[in-house]
């Protein structure tokens, strides 16, 4: 499908506020130089330019979608919140380089993707048989610190120290190489299945509260990990809701959703009256950009 458009919401009201001036009127002169002056129509026109597929191709999936399926500022915050507590002290850099302007601009693109999310959720089917699986095999989040080094004889000098009485937040300063970590005492906050390194994953899951590792390697080196506490797994019946919704979710892919948003597209008779952007919702066009 069409890559997913992370452009600031700063330039999609800048575009759409261009074009009430492009579509009739006499055009505003923005900038005057002694080389000629740059108007509001030169900028719409090269802004439809570069950014005009993409932009207008989300405000029409987002006024099609909008009508339609209705995503609430608790569901928005709750996503926002995760993030929040998956990225730590790290999100505001994250958000940074993501190249979103705020915390505004993400809350946009949530909702987008949340509206995009319970259209092509719709008619996807969880089963008794597959949500009995995933609650089988579920493992509830835990919380970890660690000390990631580069070679195998310092993880085993740093496990020797720690049985030894030293303080975990002590040895993290002296030996980690987890700069993101390293200021928290090398807490990883929560997290579950699937969220790390296979190995870490692991040998993190089958320690007890307090317990803490011998030298495990990962991709980017070898760790001590300490976890420091654990969600208790809920019933089957308190689940249940967010079982079905892991299921769904898992059974969606690219081709699904796209396959979802153009029904969408189609039941809402959707015709683009710009010429240069007549074409920008046609199947074989976004084929052609996934």
């Amino acid at each position: 499908m069409k890559k997913k458009i992370l452009l600031g919401f700063s330039l999609t009201v800048g575009i759409i506020s261009l074009s009430a001036c492009a579509a009739g009127g006499e055009s505003k002169t923005l900038v005057e130089t002694n080389s000629g002056n740059v108007s509001q129509e030169e900028l719409y026109e090269t802004m439809k330019d570069r950014f005009g597929e993409e932009v207008l191709q989300q405000l029409v999936y987002e006024k099609v979608l909008s009508e339609k399926y209705k995503v609430t500022d608790k569901e928005v915050n709750e996503k926002i919140d995760e993030v929040k507590k998956s990225l730590g002290d790290n999100f505001d850099s994250a958000l940074a380089q993501s190249g979103m302007k705020d915390e505004e601009d993400l809350k946009e693109s949530i909702k987008f993707s949340l509206l995009q999310e319970k259209a092509a959720l719709k008619d996807v089917k969880a089963t008794d048989k597959e949500m009995k699986e995933y609650y089988k095999n579920y493992k509830p989040e835990i919380k970890a610190r660690h000390i990631l080094v580069k070679e195998e004889k310092i993880a085993k000098e740093v496990k020797s120290k720690l049985d030894s009485g030293a303080k975990f937040e002590d040895l993290v300063k002296e030996y980690s190489q987890d700069s993101g970590t390293v200021k928290n005492g090398g807490d990883l906050g929560w997290f579950g299945a699937g969220k790390m390194d296979p190995q870490f994953e692991e040998a993190a899951f089958n320690l007890d509260i307090n317990k803490v590792s011998g030298p495990v390697q990962s991709q980017s080196g070898f760790h001590i990990i300490q976890v420091t506490d654990k969600k208790q797994k809920k019933s089957y019946d308190d689940m249940k809701k967010e079982i079905e919704y892991q299921v769904k979710i898992s059974k969606l892919n690219p081709e699904e959703l796209q396959k979802a948003l153009d029904k969408e597209i189609k039941d809402a008779n959707v015709e683009i009256k710009d010429k240069d952007l007549k074409g920008i919702l046609d199947e074989e066009k976004q084929a052609s950009n996934k």
